[in-house]
């Protein structure tokens, strides 16, 4: 039987290497930028314009309009009233009023003429993306006591069934911390910013990920009273080998699809989809090397052995 557990630390070393070089993106864009992650309209304030074109419009063409007046990175969004008439709505960064004079004449010159008593520009509140992530935090926090109580009440008769609640919980909060990472580095390297949508896609990788550690880990508590006599560390190997194929057929199709939607999608939702592709990514990962060998490691008195040593080196 391939042995899974028993290359732990091999697992450990590799998530720490991935959330180091994510924290150290994230101190980076905090010099440079000023928070961990750089934060869109929807978060920092600015504009939005409201856009009803007399002629067909693409959202390519918006974009290389604006990216010629500096901003490169504009949340494009094609509407419908309902009255069938399509509307584009731009947000971006504050704008003066006489420059978003020019860029109306230009968009009404180069992507198609303009209706102008239809066409608006108004200004965000920065305190709108202050109450979604209020929620969002909210949400997190409420998901967490939640799985944690469900798994102790579904683990009862399993011995320390806090622990599984807990090592579940740290995968939760390894993915989050992937998924910031990984959008922190691409904001460095592309400039993409965090919106409304990434928290969309943060709440939707631990929904994946929270699910394919609960499978993995009632597989264990099947196991332990089948097998009794085993070490620990052998049943959870077993039940690992015998979920996996499950796990990765689960997470493998919902990420053919994602990749699809990267190469032919919209611009609008690549930096979404690609947040939750990298975290579903993880959540498959942390769920069977994160997750149940943190459990494995609890169980078996290593974690207090760590916490020891470094308390001996510290009164050293």
């Amino acid at each position: 039987m391939f042995d899974i557990v028993g290359k732990r630390r091999w697992y450990f070393l590799i998530s720490a290497c991935v959330i180091g070089l994510g924290i150290a993106a994230m101190i980076y864009s905090t010099v440079r930028f000023g928070t961990p992650v750089r934060l869109s309209v929807d978060f920092a304030g600015g504009s939005r314009f409201l856009l009803k074109f007399e002629g067909p419009a693409t959202e390519d063409a918006i974009r290389r309009v604006f990216a010629k007046h500096g901003f490169s990175n504009p949340i494009v969004n094609r509407l419908e009233d309902g009255q069938g008439n399509v509307l584009w709505q731009v947000r971006t960064k504050a704008i003066r009023p006489e420059e978003a004079e020019v860029i109306i004449d230009e968009l009404a010159e180069k992507v198609a003429p303009l209706d102008r008593g239809q066409s608006t520009l108004d200004s965000v509140s920065p305190a709108i993306g202050e109450e979604v992530t209020r929620a969002a935090t909210m949400a997190v926090a409420t998901a967490s006591v939640v799985i944690l109580g469900f798994i102790v009440v579904a683990f009862r008769r399993v011995p320390k069934a806090f622990r599984y609640g807990t090592c579940a919980i740290a995968s939760l909060i390894h993915d989050i911390l992937v998924a910031l990472s990984f959008f922190s580095i691409m904001g460095i390297l592309r400039g993409w910013e965090v919106d409304a949508l990434f928290l969309t896609a943060i709440l939707t990788v631990i929904g994946f990920s929270v699910q394919d550690t609960i499978v993995v880990f009632d597989r264990i508590r099947e196991n332990i009273p089948k097998r009794r006599g085993e070490p620990f560390e052998m049943i959870v190997n077993r039940s690992i080998l015998e979920t996996i194929h499950r796990s990765l057929a689960t997470q493998l199709n919902a990420m053919f699809v994602m990749i699809a939607i990267l190469l032919f999608g919209g611009t609008t939702v690549k930096q979404f989809v690609a947040t939750m592709l990298v975290g579903m990514l993880s959540g498959t990962y942390s769920s069977i090397f994160t997750a149940v060998p943190l459990l494995v490691v609890w169980e078996r008195g290593e974690l207090g052995q760590i916490f020891r040593r470094l308390r001996g080196r510290s009164a050293a």
